[in-house]
């Protein structure tokens, strides 16, 4: 067994370990409600965007109009637009996401090039040779005007038809305890949705020219959304993970706590015996 002080050490540098795991764990849950928040509030608007793109979609003859991002053609070339943490430290959010991606990319006819969104996705498909075209990082607290880049090399790499198909992967948020890793193709746009719950709108000055409009900014939203559930998946997993690290800190404490008890124990009772040992001794003379 280890000796007393080789015990408090261990003990004092658990504590100290478990400050700091409960202090970003204090950290992880403020980012993580703002995140979940700005996750429903984002999704009411991509939900409202896609149920009007349906609405017109079904509106407009398609086959006799032509909507550049609805336009399917052979797909020779793919974009994946990855969306990972900049930081560790959230379980294993980090490995599923990236392994998802790996698994697309190997499992997909067609060459995929790389747009990553984020550090660790990056440095992942960096270190097993994958063609990405661009890494970029977005702020803590994303507008939907910090992802307009990202929407734009996609859109405009689409129209030039460099890529025929953008593809989303990316950590879904569905509870605190719950995030999946998806992949959600965003280009071309399916109009093969749901039937639309709008009723039926007057468009000025055409539906034709609503939907050209509306089409771009619906790929905006998707990605943004998609910007958003990571970020809410990552500071939840992040939260879960600091948690159950100073938990089982807690419960080491113990178990070290019990083994000084006992050591201390020992080291009172072995000084009994030497007392007793030497009363003896001396009697006896």
């Amino acid at each position: 067994m280890p000796s007393t002080k080789e015990l408090r050490a261990r003990i004092r540098s658990v504590s100290n370990t478990a400050k700091v795991t409960g202090a970003m764990q204090l950290i992880a849950a403020s980012k993580m409600r703002r995140a979940q928040q700005n996750v429903i509030m984002g999704k009411k608007y991509a939900e409202t965007i896609k149920s009007l793109l349906t609405n017109l979609s079904s509106s407009v003859d398609l086959e006799r109009v032509n909507i550049p991002l609805l336009e399917k053609r052979e797909i020779k070339n793919k974009l994946m637009i990855l969306v990972t943490p900049d930081r560790g430290l959230a379980g294993a959010l980090v490995g599923n996401i990236n392994r998802k991606a790996l698994d697309v990319i190997q499992s997909s006819k067609e060459s995929y090039s790389i747009l990553s969104v984020g550090r660790k996705g990056f440095r992942f498909l960096s270190s097993r040779e994958q063609d990405i075209v661009e890494q970029l990082e977005i702020p803590d607290r994303p507008e939907i005007t910090d992802t307009l880049p990202i929407s734009d090399i996609a859109i405009n790499g689409f129209l030039e038809q460099k890529w025929d198909q953008v593809d989303l992967v990316y950590s879904e948020f569905i509870t605190t305890t719950a995030q999946v890793p998806k992949m959600q193709t965003v280009l071309p746009i399916s109009n093969e949705e749901e039937e639309s719950s709008i009723s039926d709108y007057i468009y000025e000055p055409s539906d034709y020219e609503v939907l050209i409009e509306l089409t771009p900014k619906y790929v905006r939203s998707q990605i943004y959304q998609s910007i958003l559930e990571a970020f809410a998946s990552e500071h939840s997993a992040r939260m879960v993970a600091m948690q159950n690290a100073t938990d089982n800190a807690g419960e080491l404490i113990g178990e070290l706590t019990l083994d000084l008890n006992k050591a201390r124990q020992e080291t009172i009772t072995a000084e009994l015996l030497d007392l007793i040992g030497g009363i003896a001794a001396l009697e006896g003379k």
